[in-house]
Formats: C-alpha cells, structure tokens, sequence
C-alpha cells in the first residue's frame, strides 16, 4: 500500500473511483474538467490524497487547507469526498488517506481537521469516529445550491 498525493495523469482513474462515493456517471471529458483539475492539482491548499493498492488507485480523500484570520492566524483543513472502491474496503485504505491528511494539517499548523458525511450508518459513522474525528464539538448545516 502506497498512499500519496495524486498525479496529474491519474484523473479517469480518480473518477472512476469516484463511481463508489455518490456519482451515477464519470463526467464528460470537457474543457472545464480539465480547467478544474488543473486548478486542484496546481492548488498548493488543494490535496487530492490517494491510496494504491495492487497497482490500482483504491481510496481517496480530499484534504484543503483554509487560511484563518482567528486562532492565532492559524488556517484549519476541511475533509471531503473520503472513498474507497468497494472490493477493497475494511482494508485499512481510507484510514491512511485521512491519516496522511493529518500530517498535512499538522505540517502546515492547522488548528483543526474537519469533515461532514451524508452517511447515516452506523458503520460510516464509527469509521470517522475511530479515525479521530467526533460529531459533538460543532453542529454542520449545508445549504444546497441548484
């Protein structure tokens, strides 16, 4: 198990996995696809973490770390779209990618690690309770945007 940044060639790789998260389709290959991508994959804040496993990429997580004006100007890290292909779960792969985005967080200062899931499973939940994380310090609302 290798768990390191992603590299520019490994976008359709990336969404393929993705088709494990929530996504009914691998988005068309689109001028702004590729301008998205670049911009993640050039973003220095911007941490597309990946897990390899059998020579395959087999879990993911995205790590930002957002510059702060509180906590002593000390920016925080937001986790978001955490995956693991679902042959390979309960592996151990995701653990390392959100434990990979710690050391990023803590490389760079960060007062804090946050993440929310859609998940209301059990099993999810432990997950990201045995990872670290808790549900009672702050209270999440989301807002969706058509």
């Amino acid at each position: 198990m290798t768990v390191r940044e992603a590299k520019k060639a490994e976008l359709n790789e990336i969404l393929q996995l993705y088709m494990h998260l929530h996504e009914e389709s691998i988005p068309e290959d689109t001028e702004h696809l590729q301008k998205t991508w670049d911009n993640i994959i050039s973003d220095e804040n911007h941490h597309l973490i990946v897990c390899e496993a059998e020579g395959k990429i087999v879990a993911s997580c995205v790590c930002v770390i957002i510059p702060n004006l509180t906590r002593n100007v000390r920016p925080y890290a937001f986790v978001e779209n955490v995956v693991t292909h679902g042959e390979y779960r309960k592996k151990g792969y995701a653990t390392a990618c959100l434990q990979f985005a710690k050391q990023i967080a803590e490389e760079r200062n960060c007062y804090k690690m946050m993440l929310l899931t859609g998940s209301k499973k059990e099993s999810t939940l432990d997950f990201y309770r045995n990872a670290g994380y808790n549900s009672s310090d702050k209270t999440a609302f989301v807002q969706w945007i058509p």
